[in-house]
């Protein structure tokens, strides 16, 4: 493909130039055409606009309940860690020195020594806020307070830590109300995590996403899920067990409202995210190998429902939660061609594994259907990448993967435009 075209006398970027081939070549109601998924100048542009503009969960905050508790995230390549300062402030560090760009932090989690980062290469020393604390052997005029580690925007909702690379953060309004059904009702911020598991998939992360959003796939392809769930059924089908469940929740007194904040203008300025409930089949009280429950009730809930909550903020971070356990879905892109799905499993925090919960049960029927996923989605990708592949269109019960394709077609040329801006002011400097 051709990206050397020129705009107005101007060349723009290859990743520009890609964009504008995807958007000129899209059918409305279809899949992406496969360049959105197979040319790394598109990811390029996603990193540079859409990503960075965008909130991502990394991970519960009971991960780092006291001062010097660290993880690190990733996000396209980029390090962060996160940590909990003396004070108790939760940062986002980037985990880049500022000396000569060594990472800082090399183990994935822990307790920082003495309340401090060490940089490996030269032992410049950070505070667990990223302030410089020492620099050996320095020019007079080095000033330490001109080059602590870079930090970025973090904010934590229900137990749920979000960072977003961006310089001018999304406010999350929409996150507060989409999350204040499922993750409070469901005492997501009184939680801790009983087990994660990553899934290294090869194939873009669109196709990643666009899989857990849709539920087409899910007879043929997870027949436990499918047995368990009545999403995977088409919608038309499930209002009886939908108003079921409901009624059981309200009788609890937790009401779980269907919103969705992911159409072009309703979040001007917000990030997107949305909520919607969905029943169980049967009389099953939770996802596990017999319908019931696998740990102690979360939250308000003093019985079982009979449903689950679906969460969903931004591109990259969905929730899953039940009365007894929750499941946070992290999609992690790590190149054009490769993305690591990270699963999540919540229960309640003073819970006690072999005493309250089998970790075996607890997690059964998301590692299965990860597997699953991590199988279809490679196989799509493998198609996808044909050149004999033609984007088909989207069946029925695929409604929320073509408002996830139809959001982010429109969020990727606000980012294209803005970049084209960027760099016709930089052309006339």
């Amino acid at each position: 493909m051709n990206h050397e075209h020129q705009s107005s006398g101007q060349q723009l970027s290859p990743s520009v130039d890609a964009w504008r081939d995807v958007v000129a070549s899209y059918q409305a109601g279809h899949a992406l055409p496969r360049a959105a998924y197979t040319d790394p100048a598109i990811f390029e542009l996603e990193m540079q606009g859409f990503l960075r503009d965008h909130w991502f969960c990394v991970g519960h905050e009971a991960k780092v309940r006291e001062a010097g508790d660290y993880f690190l995230a990733t996000l396209g390549g980029e390090s962060i860690i996160i940590v909990r300062d003396r004070e108790g402030t939760l940062n986002a560090l980037v985990n880049v020195c500022r000396h000569r760009g060594s990472r800082v932090c090399l183990t994935q989690q822990g307790t920082a020594t003495a309340g401090r980062f060490v940089c490996p290469y030269h032992a410049w020393s950070y505070g667990l806020d990223g302030r410089l604390l020492a620099a050996r052997n320095m020019p007079e005029g080095f000033k330490n307070d001109q080059h602590g580690l870079r930090k970025l925007a973090i904010e934590v909702v229900e137990g749920l830590i979000f960072v977003t690379l961006s310089e001018k953060p999304l406010g999350l309004a929409h996150v507060r109300t989409a999350l204040s059904g499922g993750a409070t009702a469901y005492g997501w911020a009184n939680a801790k995590v009983a087990f994660q598991e990553t899934y290294r998939v090869h194939a873009n992360w669109k196709l990643a996403v666009e899989n857990y959003m849709e539920c087409y796939h899910c007879q043929p392809a997870h027949p436990e899920y499918a047995r368990r769930h009545t999403y995977a059924r088409p919608m038309d089908q499930n209002g009886p067990a939908d108003e079921a469940a409901d009624a059981r929740a309200r009788a609890m007194g937790i009401e779980v409202e269907p919103v969705d904040f992911y159409g072009r203008a309703a979040h001007v300025g917000q990030e997107a995210a949305d909520a919607i409930r969905s029943a169980l089949m049967g009389e099953s009280q939770t996802a596990s190998r017999d319908g019931l429950g696998v740990a102690p009730l979360m939250g308000r809930f003093t019985d079982y429902d009979g449903s689950s909550v679906f969460l969903d903020v931004g591109p990259l971070s969905n929730f899953l939660a039940y009365p007894d356990h929750g499941i946070i879905y992290r999609f992690v892109p790590v190149d054009y061609q490769t993305t690591d799905l990270e699963v999540i499993w919540l229960v309640k925090s003073d819970a006690v594994e072999g005493r309250d919960y089998e970790l075996a049960n607890l997690t059964w029927l998301w590692q299965v259907t990860s597997e699953e996923d991590k199988r279809i989605i490679e196989h799509n990708q493998q198609g996808v990448s044909s050149r004999f592949f033609t984007p088909g269109p989207y069946s029925l019960q695929e409604a929320h993967a073509l408002r996830f394709v139809d959001w982010y077609l429109h969020e990727m040329t606000l980012a294209a435009d803005s970049l084209s801006q960027d760099l016709a002011s930089v052309q006339h400097v």
